[in-house]
């Protein structure tokens, strides 16, 4: 394989490693836990960890041995801030979310073949869901936020991202292709997905997409919390806050620097 040839395949390596490092924040991770999180060998990611390293994108604890974020990344993500970050435009309408349904609020954006939550906002019911939190990445199709990203893609794009995408061997039967299937439908005809459990017993969550201005699904709204609180009679009021609010949300974007 010659040198041109390599490098996607590394740049897919160093990018697999550095999503690894931001999952474990802000505790860090040794490198044993980044190599099995980003499927490589121990050596591999010690070398690429170590490259980062020199380079500001990672920082290594000196004590734990524990890796995390770089901050070179921040200074790269606050050039990136105007282009992509829409959380400033987004925390009001999660205040709203949180303060009309007592639930936890949360944004999340996709990535690729993933979403990855950016902002949260903790209702007022005590008894909370923690499955979703800022950093987490979900596969498209899991969870409500990846669900519903998913259900309001082109018809292409979702056969495409099936057809390179298995989600049973990690996320179960209740994944599969012709299960998730049959809640993007449902997803499609009442414009906000559910999340029924399928995740962690006892915890729901709902999820509205949120569009750019090319009228893509681009980001998610979405509301976790325990069973007894998404009760049949109450789902159809929380869907509709969402898509309000994903609405408004949606709205405030078309005049804003986001693409």
């Amino acid at each position: 394989m010659t040198s041109r040839e390599q490098a996607p395949h590394m740049v897919a390596r160093v990018a697999a490693v550095l999503r690894a490092v931001a999952a474990s924040e802000p505790d860090g991770a040794t490198t044993t836990e980044l190599s099995k999180a980003a499927d490589l060998a121990r050596p591999t990611a010690h070398r690429l960890l170590t490259s980062l390293a020199e380079e500001g994108l990672v920082d290594r604890d000196a004590k734990s041995g524990r890796w995390s974020l770089g901050p070179e990344l921040y200074l790269l993500g606050t050039a990136a801030g105007s282009r992509y970050d829409i959380t400033d435009s987004a925390r009001d309408v999660l205040e709203d979310l949180a303060r009309l349904t007592g639930e936890s609020a949360f944004l999340s954006a996709r990535r690729g073949d993933e979403t990855v939550c950016v902002v949260r906002q903790e209702g007022s019911f005590p008894l909370r869901s923690h499955v979703l939190y800022e950093g987490k990445r979900f596969p498209l199709g899991v969870a409500s936020a990846g669900l519903v990203i998913l259900s309001h893609s082109p018809a292409g794009e979702v056969d495409s991202y099936f057809a390179r995408r298995d989600l049973t061997a990690e996320w179960g039967d209740d994944h599969s292709e012709e299960a998730v299937r049959r809640r993007i439908s449902l997803t499609r005809a009442a414009g906000y997905a559910v999340n029924p459990a399928l995740l962690v017993e006892g915890s729901w969550g709902m999820g509205a997409a949120v569009f750019d201005r090319r009228g893509r699904p681009a980001w998610a709204l979405s509301l976790t919390g325990v069973e007894t609180r998404f009760r049949p009679d109450r789902i159809p009021e929380l869907g509709r806050l969402l898509l309000e609010q994903a609405h408004v949300l949606t709205t405030g974007l078309k005049t804003h620097s986001v693409p």
